[in-house]
């Protein structure tokens, strides 16, 4: 890699850190349906707002290990939970009709 050019990380990071471009990135992982990539997503916005999971941890008060646990494939969140962690990097639960019920 050339002196000053960035990976590819943190390009992402940098990306991610953006609250417009993080809630299209949710969103177009949670209009796919799955869960496990929806959690991994919302762990890959949370390191690349906080820096670090002990940092994230601090900011939603939530313990690390709890926070590894709910935002790993297998985590199954409590709404409580994703609500705090969507809070701590300025984004919001929203319910909207879908598409198939727009269509009637």
């Amino acid at each position: 890699m050339e002196s000053g050019s960035k990976s590819f990380q943190d390009v992402t990071d940098e990306m991610l850190k953006d609250p417009e471009l993080a809630a299209m990135y949710l969103e177009e992982i949670l209009q796919d349906g799955d869960v496990d990539l929806f959690l991994l997503a919302l762990r890959n916005v949370a390191l690349a707002q906080a820096g670090s999971m002990k940092a994230f941890s601090d900011k939603t008060k939530l313990g690390r290990e709890s926070l590894y646990k709910s935002l790993s494939k297998s985590g199954n969140p409590k709404l409580d939970t994703v609500t705090k962690i969507l809070n701590a990097i300025g984004l919001r639960l929203s319910v909207t009709t879908s598409a198939s019920s727009q269509a009637r």
